[in-house]
């Protein structure tokens, strides 16, 4: 999957000192740090390739260096990206291995988006 590698490279090309009510790519790292829970949870239930989502989600922290509040609603949407599975799904299921699919794809095409939009 190439979307850590993508994660890496382009959320340290579109940090900026921005407030988040001044960010207009907010939204899309909201749910990018959604998504990564999601990925977390998943891959941890199905096995598979080895990726750490969690040390993905401090990577994006690292880039943002957002305020305590902003910090705070990145972790909550990790979290609940996390649960909305946690309570669903105990065992790995083709619907699993399926949403790890879609959101790997819609996660690449997130950092995409961000990065070729805001980037400098």
């Amino acid at each position: 999957m190439r979307l850590v590698a993508c994660v890496s490279a382009g959320l340290l090309l579109c940090a900026t000192p921005l407030r988040a009510a001044e960010a207009p790519f907010e939204p899309s790292l909201l749910r990018l740090a959604e998504i990564l829970g999601s990925l977390h949870f998943l891959q941890t239930l199905c096995g598979g390739e080895s990726r750490d989502w969690r040390m993905e989600m401090e990577t994006l922290l690292d880039a943002e260096k957002p305020s305590a509040e902003r910090r705070a609603r990145f972790i909550a949407g990790f979290n609940s990206g996390y649960r909305a599975y946690a309570a669903n799904y105990t065992t790995c299921t083709p619907s699993a291995r399926a949403a790890i699919a879609l959101y790997a794809k819609e996660g690449e095409k997130l950092t995409r988006e961000v990065t070729g939009r805001f980037g400098n």
